[in-house]
């Protein structure tokens, strides 16, 4: 597995609806083992093994990250801001930021005081960037309306094979589906595997509905994050226990296909692998909603990495887990191709 493509993705900011730079280098990568790529007006980044293929598997990982955009350069030179996703401001303040601009960077840093600290409630209009500017003309000489911004935080390896940054929601999905793409094919996977980096996940959702609605696939696969809820203040009792390191999670509920998890589940175990379950009893809040509900109806499986602290610029993963969801995925990719050559029957009833 390569860790560095990984961090290099994590290195590249794409607040959504500004995924084009890291796009470029998701594209470079499928080239080693994809056989033709496809993008579209949304964004999307499409790596292709086997487009001749009768089955096609669609895999959705997003690409986009939460963030800010510039709204307004008030008199002192300081940016004013508003959200791209779901961004908690109170934990950005006194924060080190990127300023994007034109293809380059501009350092700044979230102001902050004794009176917004004490605050009792943050909201984005409260946050101020601070790039060292005197006035608005000389902010205005280096920045400008519409430029994106996101926490400067670079990758940092922790112990027991754990690391940090801003953004591996859903950067290291992202990543798992390049690799398992990469994988499936070099074990002779037969289906079509549509690698897709999605877009605007954190506020559109339009990446994934665009990906399915042109690819029209048999099936999909999302892979984005979930809770560990062995982070503090997180309860097992809502959606299931989750550990950092403890494994790929699958997801139980109305919109995930159950033959599609039984054999995700089977996969596992002759790989004697463990597996985390959570449970979601209406929307999952991943890409797989969006393509479950395109076309006719697509069935769709979401295999999840568990994640502390969510939505911060200071989420933690696992080296281990991603791995392991790479080799389930792959295998089951595999096998998915010859279960589909033999009928594979997505319907969990029959009349």
């Amino acid at each position: 597995m390569n860790r560095e493509f990984l961090k290099d993705l994590l290195s590249t900011p794409s607040v959504s609806g500004y995924e084009e730079a890291i796009q470029q280098k998701a594209l470079a990568y499928g080239k080693a083992f994809a056989h033709t790529q496809l993008t579209d007006p949304s964004g999307n980044a499409v790596s292709i093994v086997n487009p001749e293929a009768a089955h096609r598997v669609l895999l959705c990982g997003h690409i986009d990250e939460i963030g800010f955009i510039v709204t307004h350069i008030d008199d002192s030179g300081r940016l004013h801001l508003a959200k791209a996703g779901g961004v908690s401001p109170r934990l950005y303040i006194g924060s080190p930021v990127q300023v994007w601009h034109e293809g380059s960077k501009v350092n700044g840093i979230i102001a902050t005081s004794s009176d917004l600290v004490k605050k009792e409630k943050i909201e984005v209009s409260d946050l101020l960037v601070d790039i060292g500017a005197a006035s608005k003309e000389e902010a205005a000489a280096a920045v400008a309306v519409g430029d994106m911004v996101c926490a400067d935080v670079p990758v940092r390896e922790l112990m027991n094979d754990c690391f940090t940054c801003r953004a591996l929601d859903d950067r290291t999905g992202a990543f798992v589906v390049l690799e398992a793409a990469r994988e499936a094919a070099a074990q002779g996977a037969s289906a079509g595997i549509y690698a897709a980096t999605t877009t605007g996940e954190e506020t559109t959702g339009r990446g994934a509905y665009h990906a399915a609605a042109r690819l029209k696939p048999h099936c999909c696969i999302a892979v984005d994050v979930t809770w560990a809820s062995d982070a503090p203040g997180t309860n097992p009792n809502d959606t299931g226990e989750v550990k950092l390191g403890g494994g790929p999670v699958l997801c139980m509920g109305s919109a995930v296909n159950k033959p599609m998890n039984a054999l995700l589940k089977q996969v596992a175990e002759e790989l004697d692998m463990k597996v985390q379950w959570e449970i979601a009893g209406g929307r999952t809040g991943t890409d797989g909603d969006t393509v479950n509900q395109a076309d006719e109806g697509i069935p769709m499986a979401l295999v999840s990495i568990p994640l502390r602290y969510m939505h911060s610029s200071v989420e933690v993963g696992s080296w281990k887990d991603i791995e392991d969801c790479v080799r389930l995925l792959s295998t089951f990719l595999v096998r998915l191709s010859q279960e589909l050559d033999k009928g594979f029957d997505f319907c969990p009833v029959r009349p």
